[in-house]
């Protein structure tokens, strides 16, 4: 059972009624953008505590007929509901905690998502492929735009790594919990004796950054522009157009190709670098909040395997959480993957009351 400080509630409740009787009273313009935004982040939190005090209220009531003990049959009634309710009460504390738990800044930020194969040549670059389009299957889903910003083809119909944008509401709190190293189990296409192989890649998830996250000085950038190469038509293998960002400070670098625009490919490459600058920053701050929760659901450490899937067994394992699905087919057409995200959520939010728990201890 979840422990909630009453004054915290009463507090929500307060402000969510002002935020009411503000936006009655005629509030315009910015001022009206603002309190309405706040009044949507607060109306389902103010609705459960609601519920939660009524539930509350019945069970005063019923304990007061009890104590009264005045007719055995109307006692006997009374203490059915209290077992009923009390079991509801728990369920509505522990709700109201979770929605109270602090929230990650970046969770509705839009995605900038890196697939990389690993160990396993052409059957790891086939496997990157098919993780690729699941995410792009479950982002059409969910209703999130997919953009391509650069691909490294394999020549067998998948990738050595691909590069993509995923925006809209919210894709960063679902797919934070993907990065790491994805292993699969199957029998290759090419592989005459049936034999089963093992191959990886990796997944990273970073919160697109905006320009106030990430502030990077001209001098700390070496900007190189060379002749594409790969496919892309006559034109993209005639110019200089390609180009090599190298973050001098922490040695990271993005090459961006794709475009026929030299301009294009700085933009698209600059996008991805304040991204991984960003994520750094944010992994290297919660790592001196909290060294215990290295290791934990939504470490994001991608030198970790994370999941394995077997195509012979038509299993599924997050080895962070220990649940294995039967399911195969539908988490690698998309569908399915909302069932794993939905279970490392509600993982990572116990493992969060855990520590408000130790700390209010």
């Amino acid at each position: 059972m979840a422990s909630l400080n009453a004054g915290k509630l009463d507090q929500i409740l307060d402000r969510f009624s002002a935020l009411e009787a503000e936006m009655a009273s005629g509030a315009t313009g910015d001022d009206f953008v603002r309190l309405s935004k706040e009044y949507s982040d607060l109306d389902p939190v103010a609705k459960s505590i609601v519920q939660l005090r009524s539930v509350e209220q019945e069970i005063k009531d019923l304990n007061e007929v009890v104590e009264a003990d005045e007719d055995p049959e109307l006692v006997d009634m009374a203490q059915s509901e209290l077992r009923d309710l009390k079991t509801k009460l728990s369920k509505y504390e522990d709700k109201v905690a979770v929605m109270l738990l602090p929230k990650d800044a970046a969770d509705e930020r839009n995605v900038i998502l890196e697939v990389r194969a690993g160990t396993g040549g052409d059957e790891a670059a086939l496997f990157a492929g098919h993780l690729f389009r699941m995410y792009q299957r479950y982002a059409t889903i969910r209703g999130w735009k997919v953009e391509i910003m650069s691909s490294n083809d394999s020549g067998v119909g998948g990738y050595k790594e691909i590069i993509a944008n995923i925006s809209g509401a919210g894709p960063y709190a679902a797919l934070k919990f993907e990065s790491g190293v994805h292993r699969v189990q199957r029998v290759p296409e090419t592989e005459t004796q049936g034999r089963i192989h093992t191959s990886a890649a990796t997944v990273a998830v970073l919160p697109e950054a905006e320009e106030v996250d990430v502030k990077i000085e001209a001098k700390d950038l070496r900007i190189d522009v060379f002749r594409a190469s790969g496919p892309g038509g006559q034109s993209v293998n005639t110019t200089d157009s390609a180009v090599r960002i190298v973050h001098l400070p922490t040695n990271t670098t993005v090459i961006q190709q794709d475009e026929k625009s030299q301009l294009k490919n700085k933009e698209k490459a600059m996008k991805v670098l304040k991204a991984r600058l960003f994520e750094q920053e944010r992994s290297r701050l919660a790592d001196e909040r909290s060294e215990a929760r290295r290791g934990q659901v939504g470490s994001g450490d991608r030198s970790e395997r994370i999941r394995t899937y077997n195509f012979p067994q038509g299993r599924v394992t997050d080895h962070r959480i220990n649940l294995t699905l039967y399911k195969l087919d539908q988490v690698i057409e998309g569908a399915g993957l909302q069932e794993l995200i939905d279970a490392l959520t509600t993982e990572h939010q116990a493992a969060l009351l855990a520590e408000e728990s130790l700390d209010l201890g």
